[in-house]
């Protein structure tokens, strides 16, 4: 085969090429090249994918240099994500990018006016919290050789998808194994939605925890009646919310006998359980012991201030960051941060914060009913 025969059979396709392939217009394949909206979602994963395959868009078309990182977010007003876009701005600012921030909303899906804003807007990188993107966004952020990484995904995304969590299950069992040095031995949860990674985690190490010491929980679901066979604590699914965390906590409050301690899923919930024991008239943590996880800035001003597990969340976004950001670098002679080039997968230690909402079971607790709904 002559040079000039090779050459053209390991050509890239044209862009009349993939239109046909894809069954589309050229015109169509020019807007989804370059971002532009008209373009339905399944059209534009065909055609991003078929793009990505061949290469077209990173030789022929890379992305002018950007001056922003992307930050998506659940909720904007949560002090989680408070945290997280502290730690991105920083790493972000350091190396001379502004921030562009989007809020997910509950579902954790970016959609399609998301996507096609982003690949107008070509950022250097984009960092996702909690988000697990479908494979066609995948291909279409790396059409345009936009790095992107997740910080605590929802599920188990492919190990393609460079992530950054936390040890949830080392910190569910060390919140559990708190409360079972200072001698509870009724200990109930309260869970996360378990659809959740992070949440059927930190589950994990709690039932880890009580079974270490003999003892298994048993799950229910908010807002039915739970009844303890006094051998071991009892678990409510509930959302991570302030407000559920409060209807969970009275539930368990409800039980016979009584639990002594509660670890909850997150510091809203454990802010939640707060409010149904005043409620209640109880006190913390004489007659009730609680143990948030996360350490927001809320758990600090509580009264009692919350024993709770540290989530490392500013220290979790920044690594997030630097991880996208030495993917755009591609082999810069001036590395970002200290990570290798490609993917990787990392989890940030966890920490017991110990403050004033955990004690030694009081004496009055050995005994005590049920707390009336």
């Amino acid at each position: 085969m002559s040079d000039g025969a090779a050459d053209r059979a390991t050509a890239r396709p044209t862009l009349g090429t993939i239109a046909r392939r894809a069954s589309v217009s050229l015109a169509t394949v020019s807007k989804v090249l370059n971002g532009r909206p008209g373009v339905s979602g399944p059209t534009r994963e065909r055609v991003e994918h078929l793009l990505a395959a061949s290469g077209y868009a990173q030789r022929d078309r890379p992305p002018e240099p950007g001056s922003l990182v992307e930050l998506v977010v659940e909720d904007l007003a949560s002090e989680w994500s408070i945290e997280i876009v502290r730690g991105v701005e920083q790493v972000a600012r350091e190396h001379g990018y502004a921030l562009s921030l989007s809020a997910l909303g509950a579902d954790h899906a970016v959609g399609e006016d998301w996507i096609a804003g982003v690949l107008h807007r070509r950022p250097v990188a984009v960092v996702l919290q909690f988000s697990a993107l479908t494979a066609g966004r995948r291909d279409q952020l790396r059409a345009r050789g936009i790095p992107f990484t997740v910080v605590d995904p929802v599920g188990d995304p492919p190990a393609d998808v460079p992530v950054v969590g936390a040890t949830n299950t080392a910190g569910g069992a060390a919140a559990t194994q708190h409360l079972l040095d200072l001698g509870h031995r009724r200990i109930a949860a309260i869970a996360g939605p378990l659809d959740m990674r992070c949440a059927a985690d930190r589950l994990a190490g709690h039932r880890a925890a009580l079974a270490a010491a003999g003892r298994e929980a048993r799950t229910t679901s908010a807002g039915t009646a739970a009844v303890d066979d006094g051998a071991a604590g009892h678990v409510v699914v509930a959302d991570f919310s302030r407000a559920d965390g409060e209807r969970a906590a009275r539930v368990l409050l409800a039980t016979a006998p009584r639990p002594t301690a509660i670890v909850t899923g997150n510091d809203l919930q454990a802010l939640g359980v707060l409010d149904a024991a005043r409620a209640s008239g109880l006190r913390v943590p004489e007659d009730l012991s609680v143990v948030g996880f996360d350490d927001v800035a809320p758990a600090r001003w509580a009264r009692p201030a919350l024993t709770t597990i540290r989530q490392p969340l500013q220290e979790m976004a920044q690594r997030a960051t630097r991880m996208a950001l030495r993917q755009h670098a591609g082999g810069a002679t001036e590395p970002v941060g200290d990570l290798d080039d490609g993917p990787v997968r990392v989890e940030l230690a966890t920490a017991l914060v110990v403050r004033d909402s955990t004690a030694a079971p009081g004496p009055g607790t050995r005994d005590a009913p049920p707390v009336r709904r």
